[in-house]
């Protein structure tokens, strides 16, 4: 059994079959397959059930998933005890949720590898779900997310809260109001980010609060393909305000009754606070007060 075999183990579990496993390691399919049947073949049992493209663990799976956790976690740990005695030279594994990356860090990373050119940063964009289990399997160092993360084994450590906003086209009958009120276009066609995004839901709570029953008529993984959709008239959807640059043609008001979602990083409580990863919290602070 090879620690490699165990990474590519606990990804095929997280991604729930091998191709977009593979894909996430940066792997070919042929070659992820012959590393699990080897690690099968040593190990004497079959460690997954093939469902048709989706996988399912074994009993000896759900063992041995248990144990390779907490094996990766270990070397994560390791690998953080031997980065926290060099002088800043170090790799630091961060991982972002698609609706914070492109309107929060990537905009201001260049300031950060500009200020610490031996820090080598290394990203990853998934949904929180993910990046919480990357983050229990020691495959990355820490996270930015949307808070809470209710999770024992996780410290979270909020940045800043920010405001959702309605996003309606250009010549909406309400785009010249201050506040909107959600009952007022519930029997309009809302645009949502699909299952396993955390905006999606905030959207859903900010709805409830607002007592609007909105139905989804479009689902995407992408928050630009919204604003597309917003712009053309299709219909509206509620943002965060931090992606309010990237909507242009599209015309954001505030809500009347408040929303906000909360911002922070998290990582797990056992791993060592480096001092690499303790400039990029820093930073990460500094960033959040000109939000």
């Amino acid at each position: 059994m090879e620690l490699h075999q165990l990474r590519y183990f606990c990804a095929i579990v997280r991604a729930g079959n091998f191709t977009r496993a593979a894909e996430q390691l940066g792997i070919a399919q042929p070659s992820l397959s012959q590393q699990i049947k080897r690690l099968e073949k040593d190990l004497g049992s079959p460690l997954f059930e093939r469902l048709g493209r989706s996988v399912r663990l074994t009993a000896a799976g759900e063992g041995l998933h248990t144990m390779a956790v907490g094996i990766l976690q270990q070397v994560a740990e390791a690998e953080s005890r031997i980065a926290a005695l060099n002088e800043g030279y170090a790799t630091l594994r961060i991982g972002v949720i698609p609706t914070i990356m492109p309107y929060f860090i990537a905009r201001t990373i260049g300031d950060f590898t500009r200020r610490f050119p031996r820090i080598n940063l290394q990203f990853r964009e998934e949904t929180t779900s993910q990046l919480i289990e990357a983050l229990q399997a020691g495959e990355i160092d820490l996270a930015v997310v949307r808070l809470p993360v209710p999770k024992a084994d996780i410290v979270c450590s909020e940045l800043f809260r920010e405001q959702l906003l309605v996003a309606l086209p250009p010549k909406h009958p309400l785009s010249g109001h201050s506040t909107v009120d959600l009952g007022e276009v519930r029997h309009e066609r809302l645009l949502l980010l699909k299952e396993g995004n955390c905006l999606r839901d905030d959207v859903m709570t900010t709805c409830a609060r607002a007592k609007a029953e909105l139905h989804s008529v479009f689902e995407t993984n992408q928050l630009e393909s919204i604003f597309e959709l917003v712009r053309s008239g299709f219909g509206l959807s509620v943002v965060p305000e931090m992606a309010a640059s990237n909507a242009a043609g599209c015309t954001l008001v505030h809500l009347q009754i408040k929303s906000y979602r909360r911002i922070g990083y998290i990582r797990a409580r056992r791993h060592l606070v480096s001092r690499p990863m303790r400039e990029f919290t820093s930073w990460l602070r500094s960033i959040a007060k000109q939000q």
